[in-house]
């Protein structure tokens, strides 16, 4: 069976990367399976095309549209029902978990042990990146997705403040909608919603309760 490395972000957004040891003996072109099209994230990915170069290696880009991967896991879903696996792809936490238990991961392990990888990546990152005692994702990037952008001329306008606690959001969207203003904007994607739905569990669950429900996937 023919396998692929990944790149992964851990809890809660991963941003793309490559497995610049991805199956090195034998292959000179690494396949990128990425949703990083933007412009400031074509930047960033440039850096990493830019290391493989210099190790000697050629980077094939497979972009997939799309700011939360629905449509580059849903082309990865289809690449490896078909066989044709990429050398490498984005991820996210969880997903690489699925592709490791179902046997088609590669194994970075010892890249991992070279580079010492278990004691720069923090042990809640490893958790993703670490399947059955090997290794099988490179962990590049790791950002929270738990921020709330406020317009300032807004706020400014209608004589708010920064929202300290989720009832204080609440009051400052009152507030806004009834100065006329459209209190809160999303860009009509599902993983948009997600992940405001995200901050609102951390925001009203607590940090603990937030734990146990997405990191220890606690159905209680």
């Amino acid at each position: 069976m023919g396998r692929f490395l990944t790149t992964t972000a851990a809890i809660a957004l991963a941003l793309a990367g490559a497995g610049v040891s991805a199956r090195a003996a034998d292959v000179k072109e690494v396949q990128m399976l990425h949703w990083w099209t933007s412009g400031g994230e074509a930047a960033a990915l440039n850096v990493l095309k830019e290391d493989l170069s210099k190790e000697g290696f050629a980077w094939k880009d497979v972009p997939v549209a799309g700011g939360g991967g629905d449509a580059a896991m849903t082309a990865l879903k289809a690449m490896v029902a078909a066989g044709t696996y990429p050398t490498a792809s984005q991820m996210l936490g969880y997903t690489v978990l699925d592709y490791a238990e179902a046997g088609v991961m590669g194994d970075l392990t010892a890249t991992a042990k070279k580079e010492g990888w278990d004691k720069s990546v923090p042990a809640a990152l490893q958790k993703f990146s670490v399947y059955d005692g090997k290794w099988v994702a490179a962990p590049v990037n790791v950002h929270s997705v738990n921020w709330l952008w406020i317009n300032k001329a807004v706020m400014d306008k209608i004589g708010g403040s920064e929202p300290k606690t989720f009832d204080d959001l609440i009051a400052l969207l009152d507030k806004a909608k009834v100065a006329g203003v459209i209190p809160l904007a999303l860009g009509g994607q599902n993983w948009q919603e997600a992940t405001m739905f995200d901050s609102i569990v951390l925001s009203t669950g607590g940090p603990e309760f937030y734990k146990k429900a997405f990191n220890d996937l606690d159905d209680e």
